[in-house]
């Protein structure tokens, strides 16, 4: 299921759309395939009619149906689970019915960093943390699929809306004070140089 588009912004553009890893169902498939191979020996090892087997049978039902449940609530979850990159933001977005999210300004975003494991590493998933400014602080993503390549994705949209910055600034739309303002911003966060940003305000004063 893809990232609706009437939640983007109307200029704005998906560049990545990911669900989380498949070790997402880990945990439910686990009980799930130990809830048939228990049965499976709990009935063969006992009689037919002996209470014993009619307990055994009841438990491992349960436990069948329990994990089956847990599983499909948890592909619900999966489904609903997004974590994209557009050409201007950040986007997490998670819920069956009750909704959560995220949205970080790819301006505000400071660094990217990747954690994982040895099963990690084998399977191409693993976590990412997006340390960003103001009050969304440092937000933590799990079992994100191929966190490497999300990274250096991350990082080119990012070079992308550095350049947008500075044409806008370097344009002759707008007014002077309000571009000067994009490009202290854009210094304050890193995004451009103090050669750059001495180099685009000598131009406007300039003009």
């Amino acid at each position: 299921m893809p990232y609706p588009q009437r939640l983007l912004n109307g200029h704005e553009q998906i560049a990545v759309d990911l669900h989380p890893h498949w070790s997402y169902y880990s945990k439910p498939i686990v009980v799930l395939v130990i809830g048939i191979v228990s049965g499976i020996i709990t009935l063969t090892a006992t009689e037919i009619g002996t209470t014993q087997r009619t307990t055994a049978a009841g438990m491992t039902l349960v436990l069948l149906v329990g994990s089956t449940t847990w599983l499909v609530v948890r592909y619900m979850k999966w489904a609903t689970t997004h974590f994209v990159i557009t050409t201007d933001r950040l986007i997490f977005r998670t819920g069956i019915i009750a909704k959560r999210g995220v949205e970080i300004p790819l301006d505000r975003v400071n660094t990217v960093h990747f954690s994982q494991g040895i099963i990690e590493r084998m399977l191409r998933t693993g976590d990412l943390i997006v340390e960003c400014g103001g009050e969304d602080g440092q937000q933590r993503f799990t079992a994100m699929r191929r966190p490497v390549q999300v990274q250096r994705m991350i990082y080119a949209q990012m070079e992308d809306d550095r350049r947008q910055g500075l044409a806008f600034a370097g344009s002759t739309s707008g007014d002077v004070a309000s571009q000067l303002e994009k490009l202290e911003g854009l210094l304050h966060r890193g995004s451009i140089t103090v050669d750059e940003f001495q180099q685009q305000k000598d131009r406007l004063l300039n003009r």
